[in-house]
Protein backbone atom coordinates (compact mmCIF):
# COMPACT_ATOMS: atom_id res chain seq x y z
CA UNK A 1 0.00 0.00 0.00
CA UNK A 2 1.39 3.39 -1.04
CA UNK A 3 1.32 6.45 1.20
CA UNK A 4 0.35 9.77 -0.37
CA UNK A 5 0.75 13.22 1.18
CA UNK A 6 -1.85 15.67 -0.12
CA UNK A 7 -1.24 19.39 0.52
CA UNK A 8 -4.23 21.44 -0.64
CA UNK A 9 -5.84 24.37 1.21
CA UNK A 10 -9.20 24.26 -0.59
CA UNK A 11 -11.29 22.17 1.82
CA UNK A 12 -13.73 20.63 -0.66
CA UNK A 13 -11.00 19.71 -3.12
CA UNK A 14 -8.79 18.31 -0.38
CA UNK A 15 -11.64 16.18 0.94
CA UNK A 16 -12.68 15.01 -2.53
CA UNK A 17 -9.18 13.96 -3.58
CA UNK A 18 -8.55 12.26 -0.22
CA UNK A 19 -11.72 10.19 -0.44
CA UNK A 20 -11.03 9.17 -4.03
CA UNK A 21 -7.46 8.14 -3.25
CA UNK A 22 -8.59 6.13 -0.23
CA UNK A 23 -11.16 4.30 -2.38
CA UNK A 24 -8.33 3.45 -4.77
CA UNK A 25 -6.47 1.79 -1.90
CA UNK A 26 -3.96 4.49 -1.00
CA UNK A 27 -3.21 5.75 2.50
CA UNK A 28 -3.63 9.54 2.52
CA UNK A 29 -2.05 12.11 4.84
CA UNK A 30 -3.84 15.42 4.37
CA UNK A 31 -2.53 18.95 5.00
CA UNK A 32 -3.66 22.49 4.19
CA UNK A 33 -0.41 24.42 4.57
CA UNK A 34 3.33 24.24 3.93
CA UNK A 35 4.10 23.86 7.64
CA UNK A 36 1.56 21.09 8.18
CA UNK A 37 2.65 19.28 5.03
CA UNK A 38 6.34 19.41 5.94
CA UNK A 39 5.57 18.10 9.43
CA UNK A 40 3.62 15.14 8.03
CA UNK A 41 6.36 14.42 5.51
CA UNK A 42 9.03 14.34 8.21
CA UNK A 43 7.09 12.03 10.52
CA UNK A 44 5.60 9.56 8.02
CA UNK A 45 6.78 7.33 5.20
CA UNK A 46 5.59 9.02 2.00
CA UNK A 47 5.73 7.59 -1.54
CA UNK A 48 4.15 10.53 -3.40
CA UNK A 49 3.49 14.18 -2.58
CA UNK A 50 0.57 15.96 -4.26
CA UNK A 51 0.89 19.68 -3.62
CA UNK A 52 -0.91 22.89 -4.56
CA UNK A 53 1.44 25.73 -5.54
CA UNK A 54 -0.42 28.55 -3.81
CA UNK A 55 -0.71 27.83 -0.09
CA UNK A 56 -1.67 30.13 2.82
CA UNK A 57 1.77 30.18 4.45
CA UNK A 58 4.03 29.91 1.42
CA UNK A 59 4.65 28.38 -1.97
CA UNK A 60 4.48 24.73 -2.91
CA UNK A 61 7.47 25.41 -5.16
CA UNK A 62 9.63 26.29 -2.16
CA UNK A 63 8.33 23.23 -0.29
CA UNK A 64 9.26 21.00 -3.23
CA UNK A 65 12.74 22.50 -3.37
CA UNK A 66 13.19 21.93 0.37
CA UNK A 67 12.05 18.31 0.20
CA UNK A 68 14.23 17.65 -2.85
CA UNK A 69 17.33 18.46 -0.80
CA UNK A 70 16.66 15.40 1.35
CA UNK A 71 14.48 13.03 -0.65
CA UNK A 72 13.74 11.76 -4.15
CA UNK A 73 10.06 11.14 -3.32
CA UNK A 74 7.66 11.55 -6.25
CA UNK A 75 6.23 15.07 -6.41
CA UNK A 76 3.09 16.11 -8.32
CA UNK A 77 1.84 19.70 -8.44
CA UNK A 78 -1.81 20.73 -8.53
CA UNK A 79 -2.03 24.21 -9.96
CA UNK A 80 -4.27 26.73 -11.67
CA UNK A 81 -1.13 28.13 -13.27
CA UNK A 82 -0.56 26.69 -16.72
CA UNK A 83 1.86 29.03 -18.45
CA UNK A 84 5.13 27.63 -19.79
CA UNK A 85 7.23 29.54 -17.25
CA UNK A 86 5.20 28.13 -14.35
CA UNK A 87 5.67 24.57 -15.64
CA UNK A 88 9.40 25.10 -16.14
CA UNK A 89 9.76 26.53 -12.64
CA UNK A 90 7.98 23.53 -11.17
CA UNK A 91 10.26 21.09 -12.93
CA UNK A 92 13.35 23.10 -11.95
CA UNK A 93 12.28 22.85 -8.30
CA UNK A 94 12.20 19.08 -8.63
CA UNK A 95 8.62 18.24 -9.58
CA UNK A 96 8.00 14.98 -11.46
CA UNK A 97 4.71 16.08 -13.03
CA UNK A 98 1.77 18.45 -12.65
CA UNK A 99 -2.00 18.62 -13.16
CA UNK A 100 -3.69 21.88 -14.10
CA UNK A 101 -6.96 22.85 -12.39
CA UNK A 102 -9.72 22.16 -13.12
CA UNK A 103 -9.10 18.46 -13.67
CA UNK A 104 -11.10 15.25 -13.53
CA UNK A 105 -10.47 12.77 -10.72
CA UNK A 106 -10.00 9.97 -13.25
CA UNK A 107 -7.16 11.88 -14.94
CA UNK A 108 -5.51 12.54 -11.58
CA UNK A 109 -5.79 8.90 -10.49
CA UNK A 110 -4.41 7.67 -13.83
CA UNK A 111 -1.43 10.00 -13.57
CA UNK A 112 -0.72 8.95 -9.97
CA UNK A 113 -0.94 5.26 -10.86
CA UNK A 114 1.41 5.70 -13.83
CA UNK A 115 3.96 7.61 -11.75
CA UNK A 116 4.05 4.97 -9.03
CA UNK A 117 4.30 2.10 -11.53
CA UNK A 118 7.22 3.76 -13.32
CA UNK A 119 9.21 3.93 -10.11
CA UNK A 120 8.49 0.29 -9.33
CA UNK A 121 9.76 -0.78 -12.75
CA UNK A 122 12.96 1.22 -12.51
CA UNK A 123 13.87 0.17 -8.98
CA UNK A 124 17.39 -1.23 -9.00
CA UNK A 125 18.53 -4.39 -7.27
CA UNK A 126 21.62 -2.65 -5.87
CA UNK A 127 21.67 0.23 -3.38
CA UNK A 128 24.78 2.06 -2.19
CA UNK A 129 24.53 3.97 1.07
CA UNK A 130 27.67 5.26 2.74
CA UNK A 131 30.18 2.41 2.80
CA UNK A 132 27.45 -0.23 2.49
CA UNK A 133 26.21 -1.95 -0.66
CA UNK A 134 22.88 -3.77 -0.46
CA UNK A 135 21.92 -6.41 -3.01
CA UNK A 136 18.15 -6.42 -2.69
CA UNK A 137 17.24 -9.62 -4.53
CA UNK A 138 19.90 -11.63 -2.73
CA UNK A 139 19.26 -9.97 0.67
CA UNK A 140 22.99 -9.46 0.97
CA UNK A 141 24.93 -6.60 2.58
CA UNK A 142 28.56 -5.82 1.80
CA UNK A 143 30.73 -3.53 3.90
CA UNK A 144 34.31 -2.75 2.86
CA UNK A 145 34.19 -5.70 0.41
CA UNK A 146 33.15 -8.09 3.18
CA UNK A 147 29.73 -9.73 3.35
CA UNK A 148 27.97 -8.98 6.63
CA UNK A 149 26.05 -11.76 8.36
CA UNK A 150 22.54 -10.45 8.90
CA UNK A 151 19.32 -11.97 10.23
CA UNK A 152 15.86 -11.67 8.64
CA UNK A 153 15.04 -9.04 11.28
CA UNK A 154 18.18 -7.07 10.39
CA UNK A 155 17.10 -7.12 6.75
CA UNK A 156 13.57 -5.89 7.53
CA UNK A 157 15.01 -3.01 9.52
CA UNK A 158 17.42 -2.10 6.73
CA UNK A 159 14.63 -2.13 4.14
CA UNK A 160 12.43 0.09 6.30
CA UNK A 161 15.24 2.65 6.49
CA UNK A 162 16.79 2.61 3.02
CA UNK A 163 13.43 2.81 1.28
CA UNK A 164 12.91 6.15 3.02
CA UNK A 165 16.29 7.75 3.81
CA UNK A 166 16.20 10.96 5.87
CA UNK A 167 12.64 10.18 6.99
CA UNK A 168 11.93 9.89 10.69
CA UNK A 169 10.39 6.48 11.37
CA UNK A 170 8.51 6.06 14.64
CA UNK A 171 8.98 3.01 16.84
CA UNK A 172 5.47 1.91 15.92
CA UNK A 173 6.24 2.12 12.19
CA UNK A 174 9.38 0.05 12.71
CA UNK A 175 7.48 -2.51 14.79
CA UNK A 176 5.00 -2.89 11.96
CA UNK A 177 7.90 -3.47 9.57
CA UNK A 178 9.38 -6.17 11.79
CA UNK A 179 6.34 -8.15 12.86
CA UNK A 180 3.09 -8.85 11.04
CA UNK A 181 1.10 -8.78 14.26
CA UNK A 182 -0.86 -6.30 16.33
CA UNK A 183 1.99 -4.09 17.55
CA UNK A 184 0.00 -3.03 20.62
CA UNK A 185 1.15 -6.31 22.16
CA UNK A 186 4.82 -5.99 21.22
CA UNK A 187 7.26 -4.26 23.55
CA UNK A 188 8.65 -1.14 21.84
CA UNK A 189 12.00 -1.90 23.50
CA UNK A 190 12.32 -4.66 20.91
CA UNK A 191 13.01 -1.95 18.33
CA UNK A 192 15.86 -0.47 20.36
CA UNK A 193 17.35 -3.92 20.94
CA UNK A 194 17.30 -4.82 17.24
CA UNK A 195 18.66 -1.44 16.18
CA UNK A 196 21.54 -1.82 18.64
CA UNK A 197 22.37 -5.24 17.14
CA UNK A 198 22.21 -3.88 13.61
CA UNK A 199 24.42 -0.93 14.52
CA UNK A 200 27.06 -3.34 15.83
CA UNK A 201 27.22 -4.89 12.36
CA UNK A 202 27.09 -1.84 10.08
CA UNK A 203 28.36 1.17 12.04
CA UNK A 204 32.07 2.12 12.08
CA UNK A 205 31.52 3.07 15.72
CA UNK A 206 28.20 1.79 17.16
CA UNK A 207 28.42 4.23 20.07
CA UNK A 208 28.57 7.14 17.63
CA UNK A 209 26.33 6.01 14.74
CA UNK A 210 26.48 7.60 11.31
CA UNK A 211 23.77 5.51 9.65
CA UNK A 212 20.92 5.11 12.15
CA UNK A 213 20.38 8.18 14.33
CA UNK A 214 18.01 8.57 17.27
CA UNK A 215 15.50 11.41 17.05
CA UNK A 216 14.49 12.03 20.64
CA UNK A 217 10.80 11.48 21.27
CA UNK A 218 10.06 10.63 17.62
CA UNK A 219 12.00 7.55 16.55
CA UNK A 220 14.94 6.90 14.23
CA UNK A 221 16.26 8.20 10.92
CA UNK A 222 18.65 6.81 8.29
CA UNK A 223 21.12 9.67 7.86
CA UNK A 224 22.95 8.46 4.76
CA UNK A 225 21.70 9.07 1.25
CA UNK A 226 20.77 5.99 -0.78
CA UNK A 227 21.81 5.68 -4.41
CA UNK A 228 20.38 3.09 -6.76
CA UNK A 229 23.16 1.57 -8.88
Amino acid sequence: MKNILLIEDEDNLNRGISLKLQKEGYTVFSAASVAEGLSLFQTNTIDLVICDIGLPDGSGLDLCSSIRQKSDVLFLFLTALDTEIDMITGYEMGADDYVTKPFSMSVLISKISAMLKRTEKTTSNVVKTGELILYINEKRVVKDNDVISITPTDWKLLMAFIEHPHHILSRKQLLESLWDVNTDYVDENAVAVNIRRLREKIEPDPSNPVYIKNVRGLGYVWEMGCERQ
